[in-house]
């Protein structure tokens, strides 16, 4: 997960730049440089915090003073009614020569309307409430005890519906259309509903052929003891050969994985490790590395045109690298020998190895440790329960007696207390309503890459296996990393790029062939 990365949606501020010479859209996008390198410098404190800050209760103090000094700064100069005024002014006068144009100024009126129309109170009543949130949601998982974070819970999606509600713009979207469009701009319900309903009906009686074949991968070449140290110079040597740039940016520990970056020039990615096994490590480290490399290969104008579309091609770009490149045979016939020269006992093949990373966990109740197969069902089920509760067909207090309901439906499990459940996310206590559904539309999206990128270059999982990645990062820069926010969803750059809108087919195509090899079923 990348929640912690910076922020896709920014806001602007007023920067004092003289009018001589200058049209108001180049005065314009002077003021949206400058709120760029603000928030720059907000995303480079929050990475510090994270990773190097010392530990002293008193240095989260002053960071917090810190972050919140130009948290304020950066919110007073955005409310500034003259920059609404310089956007008019830039609309009444695009310059002709550039071809980005109309689309900056689209972008820009766009989240300038959505900010200015959220009411202060609501805005101090969203962070008042979110700083409780948070620590009801950890008591109560600790606890596991659901229904003495309701109450805090029902709050959050209250106000998530009346910031939806003040934002927007356009009548005719519902209240969850309006939230998703937050994390998946473009896409509406009644679209993820097809693609999602498409992707379940294949995926439920799929691993339930799965759940039943009495052939499965060993996972022995998972376990062992792998000296940590030894781990971070394989995966900065595999990164590196993938094309993250370390030259731009950083590898770096942290407790959960994410990447953040403050320029294409400057991005910084972390992972985690056990000495038990090496796989989490690696596979994190590669997806990290997906999101950094769409990151680095962003354009560097300073514009929000040039930060990434959305948070579902986001999590495209890291699953592309993690899921199709890092779990196919071919991968692991080329990085296999590494794990056999680092560790002198790691005497597994390369096929070993593959059906290891790949198996499923059946029993499994936690999303962030699923397998690539029932993954995607924890995300339905959450998107199918936040969608309901804001809809208003269903409590908030019925969610667990739901939730476990939705576990036993889609993945054959019983879930034996709210912990292992309906609290073990942070989402919803952090007003993230509409973000789970990225994490599946980013997975049929990375299938639907490869296999357009094995039609351009045919010998796509031959060069894979030879540890040639430079063509395939350079077939992604030009048909995803170079266009930014240039399109309006992840369906138009599809159509444009590929040919067709985001379709599920080749998702559901590349579950259905691994695992009915792999499972022989």
């Amino acid at each position: 997960e990348t929640s912690s990365r910076h922020s896709i949606y920014i806001t602007f501020t007023m920067a004092t730049t003289s009018t001589d010479g200058k049209s108001a859209y180049e005065r314009l996008v002077a003021e949206l440089k400058a709120i760029t390198s603000l928030n720059q410098c907000q995303s480079i404190l929050n990475y510090d915090r994270m990773v190097f800050m010392p530990k002293a209760p008193e240095a989260a103090r002053y960071r917090g003073s810190q972050l919140s000094a130009l948290a304020s700064v950066i919110h007073e100069k955005s409310t500034d009614k003259k920059l609404f005024e310089l956007l008019e002014e830039a609309e009444n006068d695009i310059p002709s020569g550039d071809p980005d144009a109309p689309r900056v100024l689209e972008i820009t009126r766009k989240t300038l309307e959505e900010t200015s129309r959220i009411p202060a109170a609501l805005a101090a009543k969203k962070a008042e409430h979110g700083a409780m949130a948070h620590g009801a949601w950890a008591k109560a998982r600790e606890n596991k005890d659901f229904a003495s974070f309701a109450p805090a819970l029902s709050t959050c999606f209250e106000i998530a519906k009346d910031e939806a509600a003040a934002k927007r713009i356009d009548d005719s979207l519902t209240l969850y259309d309006q939230m998703l469009d937050h994390f998946e701009t473009g896409m509406k319900v009644d679209r993820i509903d097809a693609v999602f309903t498409e992707i379940e009906k294949a995926l439920v009686p799929l691993l339930e052929r799965v759940r039943n074949s009495t052939t499965k991968p060993s996972t022995a070449p998972l376990k062992g003891t792998f000296d940590v140290d030894i781990q971070k110079r394989i995966c900065r040597e595999v990164v590196g050969q993938l094309g993250f740039e370390e030259t731009r940016g950083r590898i770096d520990v942290a407790v959960h994985p994410f990447t953040s970056s403050s320029s294409p020039a400057d991005v910084r990615i972390t992972s985690r490790f056990s000495d038990d096994e090496w796989q989490m490590g690696l596979l994190a480290t590669i997806h990290e590395a997906g999101h950094g490399m769409y990151e680095q290969s962003l354009g560097d104008s300073g514009l929000e045109i040039d930060q990434a579309l959305s948070m579902g091609v986001h999590e495209s770009q890291s699953l592309f690298w993690e899921r199709m490149i890092g779990k196919s045979l071919p991968f692991w016939k080329w990085a296999t020998p590494k794990l056999q020269e680092a560790y002198g006992s790691f005497n597994h093949t390369p096929e070993q190895v593959y059906g290891a990373v790949n198996a499923i966990k059946p029993d499994n109740l936690i999303r962030v440790d699923a397998d690539e197969l029932t993954y995607p069902l924890h995300v339905l089920l959450r998107y199918r329960l936040e969608k309901d509760i804001i809809e208003g067909s269903l409590a908030v207090e019925d969610i667990p007696s739901k939730w476990n309901s939705l576990m036993k439906d889609l993945l054959g499990v019983e879930v034996p207390d709210d912990s292992q459940g309906c609290l073990q996310d942070i989402h919803w206590s952090a007003f993230a309503i509409g973000y789970f559904p990225t994490y599946l539309l980013g997975s049929s999206t990375a299938a639907q890459l490869a296999f357009y990128c094995e039609k351009d270059i045919p010998d796509m999982y031959e060069k894979i296996e030879k540890g040639q990645f430079h063509e395939l990062k350079e077939w992604l820069t030009a048909k995803v990393h170079k266009h930014g926010k240039r399109y309006k969803s992840l369906d138009d750059l599809l159509e444009a790029q590929l040919g067709e809108k985001l379709n599920p087919k080749y998702f559901i195509d590349y579950l259905e062939a691994k695992y009915s090899e792999l499972y022989q079923c």
